[in-house]
């Protein structure tokens, strides 16, 4: 594993990592992670072994006020930051490893990523996005599609969105919802990269977006790989629901865990998440398979 950093357009500097595939010569491509809301990429050093033994190099970067990246907990200061950052990731992973890239973006980084993906499908008239960069495949991960919201959040949003748009405040969400392994969850507690802040503007932009990929997905084209945790509370698996239900099924595979919950490359049944996430990048045309 090796360590960079990645300075964006507007000065924030993002820590990065990567992991290369044993053979470099005969690496598939790229897998590039885009973690969730409040973590930190260090959190799937596991994942990346998995795909590093499939033959996949893997590389992902912690956001801007997440981890060891600059930026304040849980803020942006534009709603195109978190994509401007993935565009600018992408253009150095095609830099420095050729072949295939992938997007793999759970929660937060999966309506990112999808957000990301779907500019690539945006309606005439759309604003065009100087941040898209085509990819070659897309895996979600229990994606943020949408939010279970009550209306007491609702007007706390609506109230602090016009009041204090930037006023990082605890996101509700409780850690023993990311797993029923309660050893994945004390070490979630424990870790100090960890974080629970939200600001209004970073919350509209995730359920304002997810409402935006969900709306487009009749048009989807890239080839991408839907996995979601049936009794996930962190988001609504509802989202990922309606996005299957519309996208085009030759286009977008989807594999739904009842029993799981959030955070599903970290619940007991991990091997078996794992093993469809491998196998479908297997498949994949021009990934060397």
């Amino acid at each position: 594993m090796t360590y960079a950093a990645l300075t964006t357009t507007d000065g924030q500097r993002l820590h990065v990592q990567h992991w290369p595939a044993p053979d470099t010569a005969a690496a598939r491509g790229t897998v590039l992670i885009v973690h969730g809301l409040g973590e930190h990429i260090g959190r799937y050093a596991h994942v990346a072994a998995h795909l590093n033994a499939a033959g996949w190099h893997v590389t992902g970067y912690d956001h801007r006020g997440h981890g060891r990246s600059d930026g304040p907990k849980g803020k942006i200061t534009s709603d195109d930051d978190l994509l401007r950052d993935l565009g600018q990731m992408i253009d150095h992973v095609r830099q420095h490893t050729p072949g295939p890239l992938v997007l793999l973006g759970h929660s937060m980084g999966g309506l990112i990523a999808s957000r990301f993906v779907g500019q690539g499908v945006a309606r005439p008239g759309e604003a065009p996005g100087d941040w898209h960069r085509p990819v070659d495949a897309l895996v979600l991960s229990s994606p943020a599609l949408a939010a279970d919201t009550n209306a007491i959040q609702k007007l706390l949003l609506a109230t602090l969105g016009a009041l204090a748009p930037d006023l990082a405040v605890n996101n509700g969400l409780k850690p023993e919802w990311i797993s029923r392994d309660p050893k994945v969850v004390a070490a979630y507690n424990a870790d100090p990269l960890v974080h629970d802040r939200i600001t209004p503007r970073l919350a509209r932009f995730i359920l304002g977006n997810g409402e935006w990929v969900r709306h487009h997905a009749a048009r989807w084209k890239v080839p991408t790989l839907l996995l979601y945790a049936g009794s996930d509370r962190c988001v609504a698996p509802s989202g990922s629901r309606d996005f299957a239900a519309t996208a085009p099924k030759s286009v977008v595979t989807t594999r739904e865990f009842g029993p799981l919950y959030h955070e599903i490359f970290n619940e007991p049944e991990q091997a078996e998440v794992l093993a469809v996430l491998s196998s479908w990048l297997q498949s994949l045309k021009g990934s060397g398979a």
